[in-house]
């Protein structure tokens, strides 16, 4: 969201743009803010130690009772398929302040597969007055469950427009990776292979696999680097000591997780990203790099229709073959790796500031 804000921060005389943050990963946040410039009017704090679902809804709830008394905006912007933003949109929908939803209209269909965001952005679609939809699938998506085309308009994502700011404000400028674990472990004359894993729905039999696969991947490929920043939560964790044990080998690197900016600086650098994430399945095509997604199902099918990325699920066998057809075969890395990113070129945020203009 942030280059939206700096977008409409353009047009000081047009509208008076007010920013929430809920304090949710409070170091990534403030590096974020830090990076654009961009000043939060209110912090709800949400985060105490242990919370679950049922704390994080009803603190943003009630927080944002609080922050809609006292700004009385004439429309909230939320973004994405995360609980905040569910949240947040029926906080709106209590005071009848219209929403717009940008990423909107992304589906699986399936309510627990991502669990529980594909449920969080079908709460907060029937709620939006305004969709920003990514791309014409997305907007078709939302045809399809009745929703007014006139509220519909395809922007790209904001995501991409954020990607391409970093990349030519800070990147391409010398940046140097602030985590000295990262300065450490990147060769110029090695492939590497970065990976996350965080998806609630892969914890146990899940997360096992995709371990088991990777352990196995490194010792194939002593000369590709596996480089895994890992999720805080135990539940990832766990499984990681399970089957890496003390286990220790000169191409596999556990560290800890990243900030934003060696986030992307890693992914620039990386050959190929192994991942359950969302958002990364659009970022690391638009920096060129093929993204295999271990999970079973994606709203971005967008991507898998490109060829940017492909599923592989949890399943050994499956992220054993698409893994060693990349690092093995140059036509079929280039045929992903040169795919167009159906996500957006970098300007959805002009487009949405337009539709307000």
């Amino acid at each position: 969201m942030c280059p939206l804000v700096k977008e409409f921060q353009k047009y000081p005389e047009e509208f008076e743009t007010l920013v929430c943050v809920t304090g949710q990963h409070r170091e990534m946040l403030d590096q974020v803010l830090q990076i654009f410039g961009v000043k939060p009017d209110f912090d709800l704090n949400i985060m105490k130690q242990g919370q679950d679902l049922y704390d994080v809804t009803s603190r943003v709830l009630l927080g944002m009772r609080e922050v809609l008394d006292e700004a009385k905006p004439d429309v909230v912007l939320v973004h994405g398929d995360t609980t905040t933003s569910m949240a947040a949109a029926l906080a709106a929908f209590y005071r009848q302040i219209p929403v717009g939803h940008v990423e909107a209209g992304l589906r699986t269909h399936n309510i627990y597969s991502p669990w529980p965001e594909e449920m969080n952005r079908q709460i907060t679609g029937r709620i939006a007055t305004y969709d920003f939809a990514p791309t014409p699938l997305s907007r078709q998506n939302l045809l399809d469950e009745g929703v007014d085309p006139e509220k519909i308009t395809v922007t790209g994502n904001t995501v991409i427009d954020a990607l391409h700011w970093v990349v030519e404000n800070v990147i391409k400028k010398g940046y140097v990776p602030q985590d000295p674990s990262v300065a450490a472990l990147l060769q110029d004359d090695r492939r590497m292979v970065l990976i996350t894993g965080h998806r609630r729905e892969n914890f146990g039999d899940g997360f096992i696999s995709m371990c088991t696969a990777i352990r196995d991947l490194a010792r194939k490929y002593p000369a590709v680097d596996f480089v895994y920043p890992m999720h805080l939560n135990p539940n990832v964790r766990k499984p990681i000591r399970e089957v890496f044990g003390e286990e220790k080998r000169d191409n596999l690197f556990f560290i800890e997780p990243l900030d934003y900016l060696d986030f992307v600086y890693l992914m620039s650098r990386s050959y190929l990203v192994l991942t359950d994430s969302g958002g990364i399945q659009e970022e690391a095509p638009g920096l060129g790099k093929p993204v295999l997604v271990m999970r079973d199902t994606t709203e971005r099918p967008e991507a898998l229709e490109a060829g940017t990325v492909r599923l592989v699920g949890t399943d050994f066998g499956r992220i054993m073959a698409e893994v060693s057809a990349l690092m093995d075969d140059p036509g079929h890395y280039q045929a992903m790796s040169q795919a167009v990113n159906p996500y957006g070129d970098g300007k959805a945020c002009p487009r949405i500031v337009m539709i307000f203009k």
